[in-house]
């Protein structure tokens, strides 16, 4: 009997890493979605060690004829995917009149732009079969406006909304769809974003990779719309659903100085 197939995008480390490795150990192939092909590659072998079969796709999520390329392997009904998870993303933090306008650009591409147009992908290829999940990460940072991380907020923010919206839409089609909204991660993101890997949060706070992939994985397999990982963040994301808007705004203003 075939395994079947779930495609990770972002899957070259992280909470990537972790969520293709753990659709493995549960008995799924893989299609690696990545723009580097030697953690790549890392990334499938141990995947391989589990009895998945990978396939490597290099692919920039802000390039659209690459977009297209992940597009078209979800279309492929000869060898369909069960599972999109669409984790691929990044954060640019500082102020916004100090960040070049391509690279908000390319960030804006790849946590809304490549998200929106692969999870349409799924459900039109998913929706014939009746059957069919999509898990989309977003963050606790979509709960409040950033100052400093303007840009990342606000594009998760988007994923979570979408996500919620497309949870509805995608019920009659038997095809569940969650959002993954983590809370600080250590992973290299924070580096590659301009923090370093702690950024003074408490440790109650912080929640590993493979927590944050278990968490996401089992709340899709039982249809929950959303699930923020950590007790302490979903109580937190659960109270900012009911703070007034200017209070939020301060609040965000707090913490983006806190985590420097």
């Amino acid at each position: 009997m075939s395994r079947p197939i779930a495609l990770v995008t972002g899957a070259s480390s992280g909470i990537g890493e972790r969520l293709a490795l753990r659709l493995a150990s549960s008995g799924h192939d893989l299609v690696l979605v990545a723009r580097r092909a030697d953690e790549l590659a890392r990334v499938a072998a141990r995947a391989a060690e589990f009895g998945a079969t990978c396939e490597t796709i290099v692919a920039d999520l802000s390039d659209a004829a690459d977009v297209a390329t992940v597009e078209a392997r979800i279309a492929d009904d000869t060898r369909p995917i069960e599972i999109l998870v669409n984790n691929a993303g990044y954060g640019r933090f500082g102020a916004l009149r100090d960040l070049d306008g391509p690279g908000e650009a390319n960030e804006i591409a790849v946590n809304v732009t490549a998200l929106t147009l692969l999870s349409r992908a799924a459900l039109i290829a998913m929706a014939p079969r009746k059957r069919g999940g999509i898990l989309n990460v977003a963050s606790l940072a979509s709960f409040i406006p950033f100052p400093g991380f303007t840009t990342y907020a606000a594009t998760k923010a988007y994923v979570r909304h979408f996500t919620l919206a497309l949870h509805e839409e995608a019920k009659p089609f038997g095809i569940r769809v969650t959002c993954l909204a983590p809370g600080f991660t250590p992973t290299g993101f924070q580096e590659r974003g301009g923090l370093s890997q702690s950024s003074g949060v408490p440790s109650a706070l912080l929640t590993s990779a493979d927590m944050v992939a278990r968490v996401g994985l089992e709340a899709l397999r039982d249809g929950r719309a959303i699930v923020v990982p950590g007790w302490i963040n979903a109580i937190m994301a659960r109270c900012l659903g009911l703070v007034p808007s200017f209070l939020l705004r301060r609040m965000g203003s707090i913490g983006a100085r806190f985590t420097r």
